[in-house]
């Protein structure tokens, strides 16, 4: 979609959901960081956050599926190994890599995504890498390492853990992209989201059950009322928005626009956090952003 040629209401409203729902999705490490503070572990904290989730992405699935044909056989088993991948394994090596390492690394590390998925590629289509592609790895990969070298100098093997969980659940995530294609065109993106993450809640509820006594629901109030802002305002919200910004201006600029999540997540970590904004995470992160930004954007075409 060619974004010059749009209404300027249009283009507007877009680029704010863009940046609003990069800015709410950031937001979930912070909340995540907070919540641990109570003494919570990670398989209980991602069954709160499910579960105050689980309503509202059945909903979505139910309203997305209004008037559509039954799922078949195969799209049912797409859907769960889907959930799994994308939503469940995804956001559990996640919480639980956070526990370790700065939201400042997580984000960083998770703002690599697209990179995996070129690299999925590469492995299981045999698709080609331009050298521009490569040069904007190449820088991104560079800031993750200055950050993570800083970080495991201050928190030491925690932080080599940490990185590796959250490394782990950018891949199970690009693997998810990687496979969604076909789904995506056959259901729509609304009602795969749907169902998707319902099944992803489904889990996460499940695992609680078998690995936890009922006890261990007992947690802090603080815990509860984290989690409610997680499910709602970190989780639904910026899926709904930057769906809704990809239909007013395309997915290319509504990616290039989600590019200040990384930085959202450094000034919110520094406020909430009280994290340390050094000169080495200022300078990976500025690599990390330009990466990207030279691995995302298209080569301009000669007159």
């Amino acid at each position: 979609m060619n974004h010059v040629h749009l209404p300027p209401k249009e283009l507007a409203t877009g680029l704010i959901l863009a940046t609003l729902g990069a800015v709410a999705f950031s937001g979930k490490a912070i909340i995540v960081k907070l919540a641990y503070r109570y003494g919570v572990d990670a398989v209980t904290l991602i069954m709160y956050r499910m579960l105050f989730a689980l309503p509202i992405f059945a909903l979505m699935a139910w309203w997305a599926s209004r008037g559509k044909p039954a799922l078949t056989r195969h799209d049912g088993w797409g859907v769960l190994g889907l959930g799994f991948t994308g939503y469940y394994l995804a956001s559990f090596l996640d919480f639980a890599g956070l526990a370790y390492i700065s939201a400042s690394l997580e984000r960083l590390i998770l703002y690599l995504n697209p990179t995996l998925v070129l690299l999925l590629g590469l492995v299981l289509y045999k698709r080609h890498i331009s050298r521009r592609q490569a040069l904007g790895m190449a820088i991104s990969y560079a800031g993750v390492i200055l950050v993570f070298g800083h970080e495991i100098k201050l928190e030491g093997a925690d932080a080599a853990l940490g990185a590796v969980l959250v490394f782990a659940s950018a891949i199970s995530y690009a693997i998810y992209l990687s496979f969604s294609g076909e789904l995506v065109q056959r259901l729509g993106s609304l009602r795969l989201v749907g169902l998707a993450t319902t099944v992803a809640c489904v889990l996460c509820i499940g695992q609680f059950v078998v690995l936890r006594p009922m006890s261990a629901a007992l947690v802090a109030p603080e815990v509860i009322w984290l989690s409610m802002l997680n499910a709602t305002l970190c989780t639904a919200a910026p899926v709904l928005m930057v769906m809704m910004a990809i239909e007013r201006i395309g997915a290319g600029l509504a990616a290039q626009t989600g590019m200040v999540g990384p930085m959202s997540t450094i000034l919110m970590g520094v406020l909430l956090l009280g994290e340390p904004f050094t000169a080495w995470v200022a300078a990976g992160t500025a690599l990390v952003v330009a990466g990207i930004f030279v691995f995302t954007s298209r080569p301009r075409q000669l007159a």
